[in-house]
């Protein structure tokens, strides 16, 4: 019993990284097409997240968690768009670092990862409500 409470703790951390994963994607998706305030300011960088192993003393568990949330560094995109009240003088607006596609893959792939630490959690939950029911009889 014990090892498959184990395996439910390794599970909810995944599932906790992995949701602040898509948190921190989300926040990329939503912020694709802010440009900055004023003519030349700088837009919204895209975030990036890392992942880390955690060793939990008390349980004896390597656990997943947040390692860092950073900034990519890459270069904005520059459009000409002399309209726009962000544009420079030149008529360029800068916009953030993010790319929808690499986004959605990696939310497609957060999603999956996901979803696996909750299939092996509905897995162990009905591996002990079947060890449960087995002793009581």
């Amino acid at each position: 019993m014990e090892t498959l409470f184990k395996s439910l703790m390794i599970s909810a951390a995944g599932m906790r990284a992995q949701g602040t994963r898509l948190r921190v994607i989300s926040e990329n998706i939503a912020n694709a097409q802010s440009t900055g305030d004023s003519a030349g300011a700088a837009p919204y960088r895209r975030k990036t997240i890392s992942f880390e192993n955690e060793l939990d003393r008390s349980l004896g568990l390597n656990l997943v968690q947040v390692g860092r949330i950073g900034l990519d560094r890459s270069e904005f995109v520059r459009r000409y768009e002399p309209g726009h009240p962000a544009a420079d003088d030149d008529g360029y607006v800068l916009f953030p670092n993010v790319n929808a596609l690499v986004e959605a893959n990696d939310m497609r792939e957060a999603q999956r990862s996901y979803e696996a630490n909750l299939s092996v959690i509905e897995a162990s939950r009905s591996m002990l409500q079947r060890t449960v029911e087995l002793l009581r009889r």
